[in-house]
């Protein structure tokens, strides 16, 4: 098992120095909508980056919407084709689908048809992500964030739908926490769940709130996870609860011999 955290390329050195094994950034970071000579200069900080670049979040810009009656299918290929490469070439191994501006249903919008344009959306992402072996996990979102795909099971769905090695799921503890969701669902999508995010109350640090860790390890024990965990979270004080949070989730997750 692996733990990192979701930070700027910019904040590796501090990542490295609190212990982490890997950084994940965003797709939109590596700019896949500018020249290969401008993002050759962003390059630059990947490849000198104390800790390796593992997985990468926010697969989409908000404005690239893959829902509605506007959607631009030229821009999005484009976009998926770049930003792919890209990935490969920092190499992250991980993209996270949450993107939840690309992905809401506009108002009076038909839902099948949005599951619809998602499940395609999907399938063309996968088609570029095999060559280079390239996973993307879907990731539910709290439905003040999103209005569609807002569960572990409701991913597991998806992308059992999509029916591709390279498409599986995410399970994030503050999106389950926001709605509810039981933790168990974990346990019942173990098949597809490949990434995992982790925060504490209030979207803070993990160890600064009340959230149920043990149920929560224990879950991923009964799921046999084993893969990478990211935290994704609001920083109070990036310096001191870095290195807080990896020695809490160092004692938390051996405790329970995950």
């Amino acid at each position: 098992m692996k733990f990192g955290c979701c930070l700027g390329i910019d904040s590796a050195k501090i990542a490295y120095e609190a212990g982490f094994d890997f950084i994940e950034c965003t797709v939109v970071s590596l700019i896949p909508e500018k020249t290969d000579r401008e993002f050759a200069k962003v390059f630059k900080q990947f490849q000198d980056s104390p800790l390796p670049v593992e997985a990468c979040n926010v697969f989409l810009p908000g404005d690239l919407k893959i829902v509605g009656e506007t959607v631009d299918h030229d821009r999005i290929k484009r976009y998926i084709e770049i930003a792919l490469q890209r990935v490969h070439q920092v190499g992250a191994k991980i993209i996270v689908f949450g993107s939840g501006r690309a992905r809401s249903i506009p108002d009076g919008f038909s839902r099948e048809r949005a599951e619809e344009q998602i499940l395609q959306f999907l399938r063309l992402a996968a088609d570029y992500a095999d060559p280079p072996g390239i996973t993307i996990v879907i990731e539910p979102l709290n439905k003040k964030e999103s209005n569609i795909i807002n569960s572990v099971l409701e991913a597991e769905e998806f992308a059992k739908k999509v029916n591709h090695k390279s498409i599986q799921v995410l399970a994030d503890f503050y999106h389950m926490d926001e709605e509810s969701e039981p933790l168990e669902d974990i346990v019942k999508a173990k098949e597809f769940v490949k990434h995992i995010h982790l925060a504490d109350t209030g979207r803070f640090a993990p160890g600064t709130g009340h959230y149920p860790y043990d149920h929560f390890v224990d879950c991923l024990q009964r799921a046999h996870y084993s893969g990478r965990i990211s935290i994704e979270c609001q920083w109070k004080d990036l310096n001191k609860e870095l290195a807080n949070s990896r020695e809490f989730l160092k004692e938390t997750f051996e405790m329970k011999r995950v």
